[in-house]
């Protein structure tokens, strides 16, 4: 009786730090870093006049209009409430494996344990995703790895094994839980990463919650191309919205399981990095 009523209270305890923390996450407490363009659809502009962004083409976005989707019962509900269950599952049974990676992260490279980014989320609003710390201190921020030289450079012992493994992605199971993320969806991109934001306009993939792990995750993952990418996203973003979402994310669901195996798709150089290779 005493270990239910210590779960409860751990339960209560991660509901009220959902609730205090949820404004912060996507800058509703400050307006000016808000994505002025949520809820908008875009093309890309390409402008070799302007800096490269960091999809490494030079460019700009442009309103072309107003997002239009309106998520059916398994999007909103259905799904959510599993994203819940499973999110809140996650959390209590994983702490221990959470413990053990932090204190490895502190030993290899003393700093902070978890590493925060600016991603795009539903309707391409800001949030702040969460990460264990795979990098140095020293590495340049809001730049992917493939934009980095010689990237295995910054990378930490740790950081080599958790990213084979995919478990420096675990803290993202807090993302899920306050609802900035969902468990199946496409992979958030980084706020400036302007082509790929526009590609996956094309498919409606960024109407729809990001993932942990997604369609593209299974099917590809660093070694897709950028337009790839976006389609095989778009591909999923149809499913889920034509009443085929449960069935896909079962699927997704299980494929991804292995990658915690040891994932050899993850490729240091990041999106495209397969044909240099070849």
């Amino acid at each position: 009786m005493i270990i239910i009523y210590i779960l409860f209270a751990i339960i209560a305890i991660l509901i009220l730090l959902a609730i205090i923390k949820k404004p912060a996450s996507v800058y509703a407490n400050n307006p000016a870093e808000q994505n002025p363009m949520e809820g908008k659809t875009v093309v890309f502009v390409e402008d070799a006049s302007e800096k490269a962004n960091a999809d490494g083409v030079c460019g700009h976005l442009e309103m072309t209009g107003e997002s239009t989707h309106h998520p059916g019962f398994y999007e909103k509900v259905v799904k959510r409430a599993l994203d819940v269950i499973l999110s809140l599952c996650g959390l209590i049974i994983l702490s221990p494996v959470f413990l053990v990676l932090s204190l490895w992260i502190l030993i290899d490279d003393p700093g902070p344990i978890l590493f925060t980014q600016k991603r795009l989320g539903k309707n391409k609003q800001y949030f702040k995703l969460h990460k264990f710390r795979s990098m140095k201190m020293a590495t340049p921020h809001d730049r992917p790895t493939h934009m980095l030289d010689n990237p295995e450079q910054w990378i930490t012992k740790s950081g080599k094994f958790m990213r084979s493994h995919s478990l420096d992605e675990l803290p993202q199971i807090w993302d899920i839980f306050i609802g900035n993320m969902s468990v199946i969806g496409p992979r958030p991109g980084l706020w400036n990463q302007d082509l790929l934001t526009a590609e996956r306009d094309k498919y409606h993939a960024n109407e729809i919650k990001p993932g942990l792990t997604g369609w593209a995750q299974i099917n590809g993952r660093d070694e897709l191309e950028i337009p790839e990418k976006a389609k095989i996203d778009g591909y999923y973003a149809e499913a889920l919205c034509s009443g085929k979402g449960f069935g896909i994310d079962i699927c997704c669901f299980l494929y991804s399981l292995g990658v915690f195996r040891g994932d050899k798709s993850v490729i240091e150089g990041g999106t495209g990095s397969i044909h240099k290779l070849k």
